[in-house]
């Protein structure tokens, strides 16, 4: 691939020697090994898992490779570097494996017992350019100090970030004969994962593949004797996308790299789609190397299952749109509570440990907002500038106040009642803020003796366990069919992902070194901000 010139990623930490953590608890416990591709021609970043003490969880080290040198505060990237660390890595790295034609054809897809000669040749415009790149970047900044802006330099040149375009190639690297698929949904639920998995096993029909599992409660499956596989094939799944959930069960953490790939040896898979967050992605990427390091020709792709919208790279992933539009009727709610009691406060929680995305989004679409609190912009509760005396104002003012709080969100507030607890995936057990908040509210018009009616709302489970929206459900359908698409074309350790606005293939350590976050400069912070009208509360 030939780049002109290329961005410095969000997933890459532009010091020298830089690492970030990412808490990953399904990893070995017992020892420290690298992970890094032994590929020749594949240039990613080094993974390694590190004990970091008993009874916690090993977190993923991400290390960059690409080569920085610092002048006046920026860093001088090699274009060629940035280049190759998107090339999305293939199986023809480590094994010697001639391409054939393609099966894939869009016009047969046909139910069992079809007449008709479904490999058709008049396949027309349905296959990508192996050489077909997607621009990440389209906004040229005149200064840095433009809102949002991401400047490699001082003068904030542009510089162009290529990466590959996902879709069918005319080319495979298996035989639908031979293929054995797998697919396991891992983390949390999400609006949208049976769209997907209904989509990577259609798809899969498409190309000819008849062996196709789906792996109980994430992890776990591989290796839980307990836990049985699921068959899978067209009809099953035809209309699995009415509900919500998974079909395959979920779970978070509890697995050792080594136990799953000693799982997908032992049942021959060849091809796995793995559907989750970055904990899971991590995961993925711990599978990917290890088979290959056992010389096992397995590609193993992702899919970036977050109802945060937290995955770097990506303009949105599944679940956030239903989880925005879900969020209306909880804040609706709570207006409809605010505004009638006397000094009514409405408060309502959602979604976003590390990112605001959710509540961020919701409150714009609203209108009904007059505070929104995300985990990127700390608060302060008491003084002059404090969150309490603007709900005092918003109540002498309008007679209610409507709060939207991320549950990230003012953790630092709660730090004394934190007793450093993590859950299965290894992230830290947060604080209640929704709980808190309600409690501090109360607290303070008590105190004042100002008479204030507060009523808190969570619609945590109810968003995340319903069914996907139509916007999600199209995004859901295009992801699934890509992944397969990608797994033909033989790319491994790499996830599928919509950038923007195209649908791209993209390597799985640029999108998991940290969480994408909401940049409190950003103009959609600020469209926020307008629309609530608050101040810093700091």
């Amino acid at each position: 691939m030939t780049a002109a010139g290329v961005m410095p990623s969000q997933g890459l930490r532009l010091e020298r020697n830089p690492a970030k953590v990412l808490g990953s608890s399904f990893l070995s416990p017992s020892s420290t090994r690298s992970l890094s591709m032994a590929a020749g021609k594949s240039r990613v970043p080094a993974v390694s898992l590190q004990q970091q003490g008993s009874g916690r969880s090993n977190p993923l080290i991400i290390r960059n490779v690409v080569s920085t040198e610092k002048r006046d505060g920026f860093a001088s990237i090699s274009e060629e570097d940035y280049a190759e660390n998107f090339r999305p890595p293939h199986i023809t790295d480590n094994f010697d494996i001639p391409a054939r034609p393609s099966t894939f054809c869009a016009k047969t897809s046909l139910p069992d017992g079809r007449t008709i000669n479904r490999f058709s040749n008049d396949l027309g415009k349905i296959f990508v350019h192996e050489d077909d790149r997607v621009l990440l970047k389209t906004i040229k900044y005149a200064s840095p100090a433009s809102a949002g802006a991401e400047c490699v330099d001082r003068d904030c040149n542009f510089h162009h970030q290529w990466v590959a375009r996902a879709g069918p190639r005319s080319k495979i690297y298996f035989d639908p004969a031979e293929v054995n698929a797998a697919i396991v949904t891992c983390g949390g639920l999400c609006p949208g994962l049976n769209d997907v998995i209904r989509q990577v096993v259609l798809t899969l029909d498409c190309y000819g593949v008849t062996n196709i599992r789906g792996i109980s409660n994430g992890y776990r499956g591989f290796f839980e004797e307990d836990l049985h596989d699921i068959p899978l094939n067209r009809k099953i799944v035809q209309n699995i996308h009415l509900e919500g959930g998974s079909v395959l069960g979920v779970s978070r953490g509890g697995a050792r790299t080594t136990d799953i790939v000693d799982s997908i040896e032992k049942k021959n898979i060849n091809m796995l789609f793995v559907l989750g967050g970055n904990g899971t992605h991590a995961g993925a990427l711990a599978i990917h190397n290890e088979c290959h390091e056992r010389g096992m020709k397995v590609v193993v792709v992702g899919v970036p299952k977050t109802i945060d919208n937290d995955i770097l790279l990506m303009d949105r992933t599944f679940g956030f749109d239903t989880a925005v539009e879900e969020a209306q009727k909880a804040i609706n709610s709570a207006y409809i509570e605010a505004t009638s009691a006397y000094n009514g406060v409405g408060i309502v929680k959602l979604m976003g440990r590390q990112s605001g995305f959710i509540a961020m989004h919701a409150s714009l679409a609203s209108g009904q907002v007059d505070v929104c609190l995300i985990p990127e912009v700390g608060f302060t509760l008491d003084g002059p500038e404090g969150l309490m005396q603007h709900i005092h104002y918003l109540l002498e003012t309008k007679g209610r106040a409507v709060i939207c709080v991320a549950e990230g969100a003012g953790q630092d507030l709660m730090a004394s009642l934190s007793n450093g607890a993590t859950d299965a995936s290894g992230n830290p057990v947060l604080g209640d803020i929704g709980v808190h908040l309600t409690k501090e509210v109360k607290k303070h018009f008590k105190d004042i003796g100002m008479p204030a009616d507060v009523k808190y709302i969570d619609p945590t489970y109810m968003i995340r366990a319903c069914r996907a929206n139509a916007s999600d459900r199209i995004l859901c359908a295009v992801l699934g069919q890509n992944a397969v698409h990608a797994g033909f074309a033989g790319f491994t350790g790499i996830t599928v992902g919509l950038a923007n606005n195209h649908y791209v293939l993209l390597p799985i350590p640029e999108v998991i070194s940290h969480a994408r976050n909401v940049d409190p400069n950003s103009r959609m912070w600020h469209r926020c901000l307008t629309s609530t009208g608050q101040p810093d509360f700091l």
